[in-house]
């Protein structure tokens, strides 16, 4: 019986469901995996012994609220942003204890999160991201190669306003560039993103330098060594790059798909049109980047306006 399991087979068998059936990433399954970890293990020692399904359906809002406080105040303490996510993680987990297990608990839906305030995204100006794609070529440590490859993933990022998981996912067999990408984002979900002649030239650019013979069904962009490009690797060419424009920390690769958005948006691109391109389910979340436009249109007319 689904009762008689203990609760990290049924974290287990949570996540095989979580990477089989509703495809999350390796990222996703991560945190979501410690999550669960941590609150198991939290009311196992609360409670003074193991845990099973059917335990797991009567823990309480005040264990729950015991375990957010324990997460606040630990020895590594988490930010309102991550204990809401942490939170999440574990309503995920009793939803499927309750669907898939048929192991209710209508008082986890009780316990409320963090209040967390969302922060306007941080994009890079115009000049600073063309400063971006533009600096690989001038590393004299790089091949010509390796330098044409992040200079594509990185006009990818900016040109196409892609994230880094989804301008790695590209197969060999997707270039040259069509006009139109389809693009397979967050939860399975397919976006059409147009692709700008210059993004088009700098893959195409790239895969003429390419020292390796790769399959069409391989990853398009390659590392050094052979393989799939890694995300910290582009990460870390970011930072590298930053360091040598002496931009702030916060221009990081997820920063050129803010500012592709955001650049969209100044120069009168609606927002349904950039919440297609980027892939959000929500108009709510794309509005954020309304707010990064109004301070740049503020900024500009206190430089320029004689009364300022």
């Amino acid at each position: 019986m689904a009762a008689a399991l203990s609760a990290e087979q049924a974290r287990q068998a949570w996540l095989q469901h979580l990477a089989h059936e509703r495809r999350a990433s390796p990222r996703t399954l991560e945190a979501y995996g410690f999550a669960a970890s941590r609150y198991i293990a939290f009311l196992e020692r609360h409670r003074g012994e193991s845990l099973s399904v059917k335990g797991l359906t009567t823990v309480t809002p005040a264990e729950v609220r015991a375990w957010l406080a324990h997460l606040r105040t630990g020895d590594h303490p988490l930010s309102p942003r991550s204990l809401s996510q942490s939170l999440s993680a574990i309503r995920t987990f009793h939803r499927f204890l309750d669907r898939r297990l048929d192991a209710p608990n209508a008082a986890i839906s009780l316990v409320r999160g963090p209040r967390v305030t969302p922060g306007a995204p941080r994009p890079v100006t115009e000049d600073q991201a063309q400063g971006l794609l533009a600096e690989p070529a001038l590393d004299p440590d790089r091949e010509d190669w390796e330098a044409a490859r992040d200079q594509a993933v990185l006009s990818l990022l900016y040109g196409c306003g892609l994230r880094i998981s989804e301008a790695l996912s590209l197969k060999r067999s997707d270039a040259p560039l069509p006009e139109m990408l389809r693009i397979t984002g967050k939860g399975s979900k397919t976006r059409m993103v147009p692709v700008l002649p210059a993004v088009r030239e700098a893959v195409d650019a790239y895969l003429s330098l390419l020292p390796q013979v790769i399959d069409g069904d391989a990853a398009l962009f390659r590392a050094k060594r052979g393989g799939a490009l890694s995300p910290r690797h582009v990460q870390a060419t970011v930072q590298l790059l930053r360091g040598r424009l002496g931009l702030p920390a916060s221009a990081t690769p997820h920063a050129l798909r803010h500012s592709f958005a955001t650049h969209l948006l100044g120069a009168g691109a609606d927002l349904r049109s950039i919440q297609e391109l980027l892939g959000h389910a929500s108009l709510s979340t794309t509005q954020r980047y309304t707010e990064v436009d109004a301070t740049a249109l503020l900024g500009a007319y206190s430089r320029a306006h004689p009364h300022a």
